[in-house]
């Protein structure tokens, strides 16, 4: 597929669940990969980097202390980051600045279910954060299809649809 013609897929499912004095954007979608192939692309930094909002220093399938470095432009901004869990090819947990965010990978006869848990402060951030995600998750489909489109992340986003995602979110979210 050629850079310009992709368009966001169709709306994950999504929630948004309160925990202690924060919110977790809870994100699920239908992977055609199993799950080995999808934890790859969760834990590599080569292939982080063709999808993910953020580089990683080190592959994540280990414990332990990284760097995951925001991408805008020609812009990156680095912030600390633990892997806390590393269960291959099932569950990754790590924190990305002050975010937690756990990767759930459960098989299906077609692939792979994915659940994403990103904690965040407020609720309102839950339609611009799923937006974002929605966007780098359809990227990484199209680079696990071997049909890759590049990263789309930072401002960029708001060329491939963000603006249009985050309300369709909001409108989604509110309805819960």
């Amino acid at each position: 597929m050629q850079r310009d013609d992709f368009r966001p897929g169709p709306l994950a499912d999504v929630d948004r669940v309160p925990v202690d004095d924060r919110w977790d954007l809870v994100l699920v979608r239908e992977l055609r990969h199993p799950p080995e192939k999808v934890w790859a692309a969760l834990t590599d930094p080569g292939q982080l980097a063709e999808w993910a909002p953020f580089l990683a220093d080190r592959d994540l399938g280990r414990p332990g202390d990284a760097t995951l470095s925001t991408v805008d432009g020609d812009r990156t901004h680095p912030a600390p980051a633990t892997v806390l869990r590393a269960d291959r090819p099932s569950v990754l947990e790590h924190t990305w600045g002050d975010g937690l965010l756990r990767w759930d990978l459960n098989p299906t006869g077609a692939g792979t279910t994915l659940t994403l848990r990103h904690r965040i402060d407020r609720p309102d951030l839950a339609p611009m954060v799923a937006a974002g995600w929605h966007l780098c998750l359809d990227v990484a489909g199209h680079l696990l299809d071997g049909d890759p489109v590049g990263p789309i992340r930072g401002a960029e986003a708001k060329d491939f649809g963000w603006a249009e995602l985050r309300d369709a979110y909001a409108e989604r979210l509110d309805r819960r």
